[in-house]
């Protein structure tokens, strides 16, 4: 199944090869791995909650710690796999994910809990942006866009199925093992990118790595994950000014060295701009909703842990039928219109969400808010990652997938660290009928205000001509 061993050769390889799809799958068990447990966790958070006497702060932590370490190595990640070989970091990255995902199943403290969970987010910082990258540097430019489309939609699958693998697990087994059956996950795919994968690199990569910029990015969105979580505690405010300076002190740095660690002119293309504030705003959105809408139909509406799980199925039917279908519109017709209108589906969806609450119908109620939001969803998500990676040169797909899933990331990470505060939770309130389900209805209104946003903000600024048109990338950095 090709030469695992050598380079992929100066034409790349085919989609309906058995190394292309080797090259896919790879992809989409490592990646799907990492955004699996970006969402199983929510499910589960209550049983959580309850089993390890946790505060909602806590629980916040539990999940912002894998976003947090996940959104601040992304890119050293990305510029580890140009520089060594994007299989090579992949392969090193799923081990350590499946190694941290055992001290997460075995956790007998919520401490204990938080700390596994940022060492996962670290071996996802590693393999996620090596998934697309090996993608982008394999395959010959006339299938990318189909195969970005593959990729996105089955990973995308992986989100949405979180809930319900979370829900059965939790409800049958244990929450414990939402965390170890990422172990025969992490196996497979380490054997199908051993065996099959072609390497692939940038031969131009500097030898030396941008240690303090990864340092003080991590400080800058710690710090204001902290902030957001403990806000009108002792430290907040110190946790700002540790952001502020941390996050200037990131952009001097970027900018004097001579191996960044995000070289900024790939900011200079427009479309790569566009696209990267969009993602934050709507990935933003995204984490949100299935935060919110899974405690909800706990909480509230009543819903056991796989009940909740089982709601959510219809985004993962809508990805698997037409998340494809959404890249290869977008490489028909160019990336504005399906970037536009992708977003302003899944925020007409979220308003619809507004009518889950005690006593709710899930067939009146839940399942038509969640059929338009996946509709939404699978329109945009292959049109929105292809136009990210062709707004670069291709021996920057290491760096341009990083950038893009750490913008993604740290959406959905800044989005639950805040929107419970914002909304008016604290301490065990989460637990509280009566206070959630208010917090809940502020918290959809928001995030269909952001999507909106994603959607204008698309229209007024991504440019066609399409993604699969084979002109040279305009950017450099």
């Amino acid at each position: 199944m090709g030469d695992p061993a050598g380079l992929a050769g100066p034409d790349g390889v085919r989609l309906g090869t058995s190394t292309g799809r080797a090259v896919v799958l790879a992809a989409v068990l490592g990646s799907g791995m990492t955004m699996l447990d970006g969402t199983v966790v929510n499910v589960a958070l209550r049983t959580i909650g309850e089993d390890l006497d946790a505060s909602l702060a806590e629980l916040q932590w539990i999940t912002n710690g894998y976003l947090l370490s996940l959104a601040s190595l992304i890119l050293l990640g990305g510029s580890l796999g140009d520089r060594f070989g994007r299989r090579r970091v992949f392969v090193v990255g799923t081990v350590w994910f499946a190694v941290a995902s055992l001290a997460c199943g075995v956790a007998p403290t919520p401490e204990a809990l938080i700390v596994a969970r940022i060492l996962q987010g670290v071996g996802a910082a590693l393999l996620t942006p090596g998934s697309l990258a090996m993608i982008q540097g394999a395959f010959v430019r006339d299938d990318r866009a189909q195969a970005i489309g593959s990729w996105s939609g089955f990973t995308s699958i992986a989100a949405a199925l979180g809930p319900l693998v979370g829900g059965a697990l939790v409800q049958y087994a244990s929450w414990r093992w939402i965390f170890l059956v990422n172990l025969p996950i992490a196996t497979l795919t380490v054997v199908v990118a051993q065996r099959a994968v072609p390497e692939t690199l940038d031969p131009d990569a500097p030898r030396r790595f941008d240690a303090l910029g990864a340092v003080l990015a991590a400080l800058a969105l710690g710090g204001l994950t902290y902030a957001l979580i403990e806000w009108g505690g002792a430290l907040a405010p110190w946790a700002v000014v540790v952001t502020v300076v941390a996050a200037a002190a990131y952009v001097v740095d970027e900018r004097r060295s001579d191996h960044p660690m995000l070289p900024l002119g790939v900011f200079a293309d427009r479309t790569f701009s566009a696209a990267n504030a969009m993602t934050l705003v709507v990935y933003a959105a995204l984490g949100a909703v299935l935060f919110f809408l899974v405690l909800q139909l706990q909480t509230v509406t009543g819903y056991g842990a796989l009940g909740a799980g089982l709601a959510t199925l219809p985004i993962t039917i809508c990805m698997l039928l037409l998340a494809s279908q959404g890249g290869r519109l977008g490489s028909r017709i160019g990336p504005r219109i399906p970037m536009t209108v992708g977003p302003l589906v899944m925020a007409a969806g979220t308003l619809l969400l507004l009518r889950v609450g005690a006593g709710s119908s899930y067939w009146s109620d839940v399942l038509p808010g969640l059929a338009v939001f996946g509709l939404g969803l699978a329109l945009m998500v292959a049109p929105l990652t292809a136009t990210v990676l062709a707004a670069v040169a291709d021996e920057h797909a290491g760096i341009a997938s990083g950038v893009n899933n750490a913008v993604a990331r740290a959406g959905s990470l800044l989005a639950v660290a805040a929107l419970p505060a914002v909304v008016g939770l604290r301490g065990e309130e989460y637990a509280d009928p009566v206070v959630f389900d208010a917090a809940y209805d502020s918290a959809t209104l928001v995030c269909a205000a952001l999507l909106a946003l994603g959607g204008a903000g698309s229209w007024l600024t991504i440019r066609d001509p399409g993604i699969g048109e084979s002109a040279a990338p305009r950017a450099e950095g």
